[in-house]
């Protein structure tokens, strides 16, 4: 629940200029929020080239040029929910804090990726696609917001590293490590639901998921 309630909150950074201009009334959010969320589900499964906007809309609820009145095109409305999925993910990134505990820190954003993961697989797949298409619609976002936050926050676990409160390595690949680790149970479930006839929705493999990413990634407890 807390997961859908940061994304919520992020929708008005998802959209354009004009979608936020169009979406300050509490009705035109909610609109905002059904196009997303219908649009995500669309892209998931007929990716970008295939999606209609007509089916997007009856999806949402609305008419057409009730969704163009705030994404005026395919790409725009295609770009707006990678926006959203990035911007739910650079949240808890941006809780790695100087004053945090490093251990506690890296913990709690591995955890709640890894909560993303169950609680947005579509999410994480139509990103994951994007991303290995060459991200011709995320590129730039690539390159200007996330690769901001990364820089941030390599400098700051190569301190810790220097400090001796995490084991040393390439910072830039334990942050891959921790992505590839936990968004690997979303883009790739059916995979392993094949081979343990399980998924992140159950409690016990949610567990056990978790503690094997965080001493792959962490090691263990330093004296």
């Amino acid at each position: 629940m807390a997961a859908r309630t940061t994304t919520k909150r992020k929708a008005r950074k998802a959209a354009t200029p004009d979608t936020e201009t169009r979406a300050k009334t509490r009705g035109g959010e909610a609109n905002v929020e059904r196009i997303l969320d219908a649009a995500l589900s669309v892209f998931a499964m007929d990716g970008f080239a295939g999606a209609r906007i007509d089916a997007i809309a009856d999806l949402a609820g609305l008419s057409k040029p009730n969704l163009l009145y705030y994404f005026r095109t395919k790409q725009d409305l295609y770009l707006a929910v990678l926006k959203r999925t990035l911007d739910m993910w650079l949240v808890p990134l941006a809780r790695i804090e100087p004053q945090s505990d490093p251990r506690t820190a890296l913990t709690d954003y591995i955890t709640t990726k890894l909560e993303y993961a169950r609680d947005h697989p579509k999410a994480s797949r139509l990103f994951a696609i994007e991303v290995m298409r060459g991200a011709p619609v995320l590129g730039k976002v690539l390159q200007d917001d996330l690769k901001q936050q990364v820089d941030g926050k390599v400098t700051l676990l190569r301190r810790w590293m220097t400090q001796g409160k995490l084991p040393r390595r390439d910072p830039h690949h334990l942050i891959f490590m921790i992505w590839a680790t936990t968004q690997h149970y979303a883009d790739f479930s059916t995979q392993v639901e094949a081979i343990t006839g399980r998924t992140l929705q159950h409690p016990a493999f949610f567990t056990a998921a978790r503690q094997s990413i965080l001493d792959a990634v962490l090691g263990p407890e330093q004296d």
